[in-house]
This record gives structure tokens, C-alpha cells and sequence, in this order.
């Protein structure tokens, strides 16, 4: 089958998902070479016959829509995302929790895959944040659809490729060698909490002060998913928190009590 075989494919079946086309254009290939693997494995001869047992499957559309999971992980992506966070955002999150007599400043790392991104946001907080604050804890929630990628998440150990990123600074405190990985400490890895969850069918319980929804909502799912899940990203938001989105991404929609806090940066401001 060619090339052009699988892009009319995921045309036609990424809308039942509730995703879209336009964000899978990068990384078609990637999900072509899965689908091949797919179809060897269930020994179907091309996507029609794929389709037909869709079709009469629900296990095998499940199987599908975790075929369609891109989950791009790593520390300290966009490093000036984070280094806008901890110069400008958790400072001052942590000192509206402190002006409310609140012990925990609550986070929620939306589509957190294998971790990086919650581990990341705890190693800045202890490195920079809570020795302004040290009465106030950081707690958060890391939810994901994959269940593989959270098991990876619990264990706290990643190649070095996963850390080139991370300032020198924050890295080598924060991790121990361990049969060639970078392990956590400890230390950072107390109070993350991760849970099984798809957003499009449920999320957490809010208030949060700062919500990550980074490179999955506003990349992957339906524009009319996208503006609904916003709504409800915003509704678990407190005012005055934070709403981070990737660096190539776009709300949906405008929403006057969304307010841009860093110039040129997707960190918003619920206003």
C-alpha cells in the first residue's frame, strides 16, 4: 500500500476519534508504519479490510485510537516556557496561595505521557520556588490516556537524551545514576500523584492554580472538542492561575478571561 493509502485513511477515521487531520500532517508516517504493524498482526491483506472490522470491533477502535497517541515527552521542553515559569508565574501563584492562608499550590500536567513535564515542574519548584515559600507545598495531579506511558512515569528513570535539555543547575541535584538511566531522587518525586485519564471523556476536579495542557488538546483533537475541552480547562482553573499551552499551538477560540501573561509565550492568565 502506498503512502497516500494511509493519509486517506486517517482522513476518514481520525474525525470518530475526535481528532484531526492537520495535526497528525507532521507525523503521518509514523502512524502509517503503526498501521502496517496493525494489520500484519491481525493478518488483513489492506485498510479495507481494516475498516470492515472497525466497523463490527469496538475493542479494535479502541486499539486504533491508541495507535493514534503521539507522546513526545522530554524535560525541560521549551525551555522558555519554564524558565517564564519560574521567573515570572510560580512566584507569583505561590504568593496569591500564601495572601489565602492556602498550603498547597494545586497543578494539573494535562497529557503528562511519561513524565517529564510534572517531574519538571517539581524540580523547578523545589530549586527556585520553595525556598521563598517553604511553608507552601506543591501538589500535582498528572493525568494521561496511556497507561504504558505512566507506568514509565512511576518508575522516575530516563535516558540522558531526555535531560539535554535541563539546565545543569537543575539536573544534577535532582538526579542519580543508575544502570546508565537518570534516576529521581526522591525528593522530586513526592507529591506528583499520576491517573489514568482521556480527557475528552473526563477530568479531574479542580480548583488548580496552573494547568499544563501542552501539545495534545490544541495539536491533536476536533476544533469543536478543542473549544469545548477549553471550557473546561478554564472551569477548573482559579482565578488569577496560570493556563499553559504548547509553543505551537492556539486556543481554539478567544475568551476574554483569558489573558496573555507573558508576551509571545502561550501562558495565559485567568483574568
Amino acid at each position: 500500500m502506498r503512502d497516500q493509502d494511509y493519509v486517506r485513511f486517517l482522513k476518514a477515521m481520525l474525525p470518530s476519534l475526535g481528532l484531526c487531520w492537520p495535526g497528525y500532517r507532521k507525523v503521518h508516517r509514523t502512524l502509517g508504519k503503526r498501521l502496517r504493524r496493525r494489520l500484519a498482526e491481525l493478518g488483513l491483506d489492506d485498510l479495507d479490510a481494516y475498516r470492515a472490522q472497525l466497523a463490527t470491533d469496538p475493542d479494535e477502535h479502541a486499539r486504533l485510537d491508541a495507535l493514534c497517541r503521539i507522546p513526545i515527552s522530554r524535560f525541560w521542553r521549551d525551555r522558555v516556557v519554564f524558565e517564564a515559569l519560574g521567573a515570572e508565574v510560580l512566584g507569583a501563584l505561590a504568593d496569591a496561595c500564601a495572601r489565602r492562608a492556602t498550603r498547597e499550590l494545586r497543578a494539573w500536567s494535562c497529557g503528562c505521557a511519561s513524565g517529564e513535564e510534572p517531574y519538571s515542574l517539581q524540580i523547578l519548584w523545589r530549586a527556585e520556588i520553595q525556598p521563598r515559600w517553604p511553608a507552601l507545598g506543591l501538589g500535582i495531579l498528572a493525568t494521561d490516556a496511556d497507561g504504558h506511558m505512566l507506568a514509565r512515569a512511576r518508575t522516575g528513570c530516563y535516558p540522558r537524551g531526555s535531560l539535554k535539555e535541563m539546565p545543569d543547575r537543575l539536573r544534577e541535584p535532582a538526579f542519580v545514576r543508575r544502570e546508565g538511566l537518570f534516576c529521581l531522587r526522591p525528593e522530586c518525586r513526592a507529591g506528583i500523584e499520576f491517573a489514568q485519564q482521556d480527557v475528552r471523556v473526563a477530568q479531574p476536579d479542580g480548583p488548580f492554580d496552573l494547568i499544563l495542557c501542552r501539545n495534545l488538546v490544541f495539536t491533536y483533537f476536533a476544533r469543536a472538542l478543542q473549544a469545548a475541552l477549553l471550557e473546561r480547562l478554564v472551569d477548573r482553573l482559579r482565578p488569577g492561575g496560570g493556563l499553559v499551552i504548547g509553543r505551537g499551538e492556539r486556543l481554539p477560540i478567544a475568551r476574554p478571561d483569558l489573558g496573555r501573561w507573558v508576551p509571545d509565550l502561550p501562558i495565559y492568565r485567568r483574568v
